[in-house]
């Protein structure tokens, strides 16, 4: 379905985004370009904006509570509504983001000292929360981006045979854009079943998949693939709410409806309550908001290879299938294992160093799709002229 765009995406200013206070936009001088942190630079939804705003004029600025605002039942329906899934209620519970989430069920679900699968190069928080928790980070790489499944399923297979209790997987992934198709998550259930462990499904950046892709959640695979997994997600990544504090933890089996029941119970306390009346107005209200966003970002995907070619020909790009972020390869630019030092050293544009997500991020950086396209240019153009 193509989708006409009525909001202008191009009409952000430089100059607004300056004055803007979050962690983007205030960590380095002003003379650096920001571009490494998941955060969008679009204006949000005006259906978000009106619920906070009337939030605020009404001293609504208390504590959450998910459940009175139907927050279960507003990602219930948007969930069927975009992936067919149906979700029960009373199987979902309020974190304060995917990260807490995690850290949590990780407590719960598997032993001190275990070993917990990631994919990488993958999101840097996994590797400080698997540590915080007092678990062991086993990294398994993605296999090769040219590859149409890239999930190393054989190698997962190694790792729970040697005694791995958990995969956290992040799907769609960050920072490659992949896309993990049916059969191969059925693959890793089947993996997780034989070994009596848990999947963590990491699935943040699902409203973020680009229409030639379908997004799978975990836990709307055949019951006994789900038996052991738990899907996290949030309306924070689509719609720039990240701020506001509120994730999702998502249940299907008897057994992991049971451990989402046996998590802290002030946990949701710690849930931001303008987190859960922009949630869900986000999956009641914002939809079209989301789909002209994609729309635009599909956009973004297809003109940047070119932008790369003229002015990057030395930096290897594959186009993923979701989320605003560029995975870029500048290992033949010769600058080191942290090229991103040296695009902020010479260029003034902050990327995000590949080093941060693993081991095999070394020589890579990250850069945020998630903005105008003149910016995106501007971005470019700083890192070319970095090389001269």
């Amino acid at each position: 379905m193509k989708v006409e765009l009525s909001l202008n995406f191009d009409s952000v200013d430089l100059v607004a985004l300056r004055r803007r206070r979050s962690e983007k936009w205030t960590r380095h001088p002003a003379d650096v370009l920001p571009a490494f942190v998941a955060e969008l630079d679009f204006a949000p939804a005006h259906e978000i904006g009106e619920v906070l705003v009337d939030a605020i004029a009404n001293g609504d600025l208390g504590y959450a509570n998910p459940s009175g605002s139907r927050l279960a039942e507003a990602f219930a329906g948007f969930a069927e509504r975009r992936w067919d899934w149906r979700v029960d209620p009373e199987a979902v519970v309020a974190v304060p983001d995917v990260m807490v989430g995690v850290a949590e069920l990780l407590r719960l679900l598997t032993k001190p000292g275990a070993g917990v699968v990631i994919t990488t190069p993958v999101y840097p928080p996994f590797f400080s929360v698997i540590a915080e928790v007092g678990r062991r980070v086993i990294e398994v790489p993605l296999l090769d981006g040219d590859r149409r499944e890239r999930l190393p399923v054989q190698q997962i297979e190694a790792a729970f045979a040697e005694g791995a209790e958990a995969l956290l997987l992040c799907n769609p992934h960050n920072p490659t854009g992949y896309v993990a198709g049916r059969e191969e998550l059925l693959a890793l259930g089947e993996i997780v079943d034989r070994h009596d462990g848990v999947v963590l499904s990491d699935e943040i950046h699902a409203p973020l998949t680009l229409e030639a892709a379908s997004h799978v959640p975990f836990c709307a695979l055949p019951a006994a693939a789900a038996e052991a997994a738990i899907t996290l997600t949030s309306a924070t990544k689509a719609w720039n709410l990240a701020g506001l504090k509120c994730g999702l933890a998502v249940a299907r089996s008897p057994r992991m409806r049971e451990a989402l029941r046996s998590l802290p119970v002030d946990l949701h306390d710690r849930v931001g309550h303008l987190g859960v009346l922009a949630s869900v107005a986000a999956f009641t209200r914002a939809e079209p908001w989301l789909d002209e966003l994609r729309a635009y970002l599909a956009e973004t995907r297809r003109w940047f290879p070119g932008l790369l070619a003229e002015r990057l020909p030395g930096v290897v790009f594959h186009p993923g299938q979701a989320t605003y972020l560029a995975w870029l390869d500048c290992r033949a630019l010769g600058l080191g294992a942290d090229p991103a030092a040296h695009f902020l050293t010479k260029g003034r544009v902050a990327l995000a160093p590949g080093s941060d997500f693993g081991t095999l991020g070394r020589g890579f950086v990250r850069l945020n799709l998630g903005t105008t396209r003149s910016l995106i240019e501007e971005a470019v153009g700083r890192m070319a002229s970095a090389l001269a």
